[in-house]
């Protein structure tokens, strides 16, 4: 009886779905113009209307007529130079030549070039013909053909691609006819368990679909700062790359662009969030995409540098770790150990929400920061460059020789407390370290398993503050350090050759009162 109650009331569940879908497309009217460029509309945006509800039914087939249309196969054709034609063999290797043994044991002359096909999908987003996919399914193409589900078939060019977020803009050429194509959703309102539908051509099979849901938000994958995939259990698979992911109302709100192998998982897929495509799409245009730049080395907040900052319990942010000379951050005041927790009005919690925020404004465009600094929360106005292609970030690693050990000069004020023997930095040890500068204190000898190793600094590292105080001298640490208490957390300004970052230590020792 409990199964067939269960059964049952997803039968009604499954019901109500499919209705509201159905009737969301049903109720689908004219819609609005996109924000055009150059005076053209870019994408079709979706919009509720007041057309009368189609009657709920048990399948997801009204949903689907509608959307297939706009789906389209697209197979591209790459050519890659031979880099063994006319390669000699080396010393012993014989008197024939690569050309020649190819011809004599395969009958023919080798190859200048080889050709190579992918697979993938894609779909249309207005009547010009625009049509967006992944980067690497139009990668090095010399040759693109776009298949519609009515049997067409266009030849294509890239008209824009950006490899960082794997995102493509490609346009049909000698378009006839007038051509279906699908609204842009809004994938930020998603949330976990959200039904989708995939569209595409998974290993070859046209106009293929699949259902699910939302799985999670915000998934890296290859450890870059742009990643920021939904994931589905929607199957995906080779082919479907490039293909949209639609949500009930039938709008899209991801471009299906990865799986896990088979041999690893299954069930278990990846989209790019569709708003990143529609933040890109004005610079896809113009063919290039270039990304905003503030010039600040930043890691995530963790709750103990928060504590020692005297931060609000659960505060989140991105700290600001280090700010480059005469970077649009310092220009704007911005300094080391603020705590971005905006841009624009919109919440940043991790490090890496504030590199694609920043990344999103145009260069030469504004970005408001929201700052938390001790007690006061400011807004700064930044006028963010172009972000260099290639992150050239100096992380200084000093390896000096063992040596002697012994701490003239040294203070053992604070050690139990710290884990560490320090002494003053003069400007020769500096010179010999590759510092810029001789300020802070010399850390000379760190206790195995101690407070301050256990966080990561090491010999050779210099303690520019604690708790953001300036220190020059040792004695200046050791006072900051004995008015704390142990089990207490003490934010430590770190430089590691000229790279600078703040590291929580949580403190040791007896409470000697």
């Amino acid at each position: 009886m409990r199964r067939r109650a269960i059964e049952a009331t997803l039968v009604i569940v499954l019901a109500a779905l499919v209705g509201c879908a159905s009737k969301s497309f049903a109720d689908s009217g004219p819609t609005p113009a996109a924000p055009a460029e150059n005076g053209k509309q870019l994408w079709r945006e979706s919009t509720a209307g007041t057309a009368a509800a189609v009657p709920t039914q048990m399948s997801l087939a009204p949903l689907i007529k509608q959307l297939k249309p706009a789906v389209v196969n697209i197979s591209s054709t790459t050519v890659v130079k031979n880099p063994h034609r006319g390669l000699r063999h080396g010393p012993g290797g014989g008197d024939e030549d690569d050309e020649q043994l190819f011809e004599r044991f395969f009958g023919q002359r080798e190859p200048e070039e080889f050709h190579g096909t992918s697979l993938g999908s894609g779909f249309v987003i207005n009547a010009e013909g625009y049509v967006l996919t992944n980067n690497h399914v139009v990668k090095d193409a010399t040759d693109i053909k776009v298949r519609l589900s009515d049997g067409r078939e266009f030849g294509a060019q890239v008209v824009g691609r950006d490899a960082g977020t794997d995102v493509a803009l490609i346009k049909l050429k000698n378009v006839e006819g007038k051509l279906p194509t699908v609204a842009l959703g809004d994938s930020d309102s998603l949330e976990q368990g959200d039904f989708v539908l995939a569209i595409g051509s998974p290993l070859g099979f046209r106009e293929s679909v699949t259902f699910g849901i939302i799985s999670a938000k915000d998934r890296q994958l290859t450890g870059s700062a742009f990643d920021d995939f939904l994931q589905t259990d929607a199957a995906i698979n080779q082919g479907n790359s490039g293909g949209p992911l639609f949500n009930m109302k039938g709008e899209v709100v991801g471009i299906n662009t990865a799986i896990i192998s088979p041999q690893i998982g299954s069930g278990i897929g990846f989209a790019v969030p569709i708003n990143i495509a529609k933040q890109l799409m004005p610079q896809l245009l113009k063919g290039k995409v270039s990304r905003g730049f503030l010039g600040v080395s930043v890691s995530e907040l963790t709750p103990d540098i928060a504590e020692g900052f005297g931060l609000k319990a659960g505060t989140k942010g991105a700290l600001v770790q280090g700010v480059m000379p005469k970077s649009p951050a310092a220009k704007s005041g911005v300094q080391p150990g603020d705590v971005v927790v905006a841009v624009n009005g919109r919440t940043i919690e991790t490090a890496a929400q504030l590199t694609r925020a920043v990344s999103a404004v145009p260069p030469g465009g504004k970005a408001t920061l929201t700052l938390v600094r001790g007690n006061d929360k400011r807004d700064v106005q930044i006028t963010v460059t172009s972000r260099p292609d290639e992150e050239a970030i100096a992380r200084g690693e000093n390896n000096p020789e063992e040596g002697d050990e012994e701490n003239p000069g040294g203070s053992k004020a604070g050690e139990e407390k710290l884990g560490v023997r320090v002494a003053p930095l003069t400007s020769q040890v500096a010179h010999d370290l590759g510092l810029e500068n001789d300020q802070g204190v010399l850390v000379v000898g760190v206790t195995p398993d101690g407070p301050a190793g256990n966080a990561g600094i090491r010999r050779n590292d210099v303690i520019l503050e604690v708790n953001r105080q300036s220190v020059t001298k040792v004695e200046q640490l050791a006072s900051l350090i004995t008015k704390m208490k142990p089990g207490q957390v003490a934010v430590l300004r770190v430089a590691r050759g000229n790279v600078a970052q703040f590291v929580a230590v949580k403190l040791g020792g007896a409470d000697k009162k």
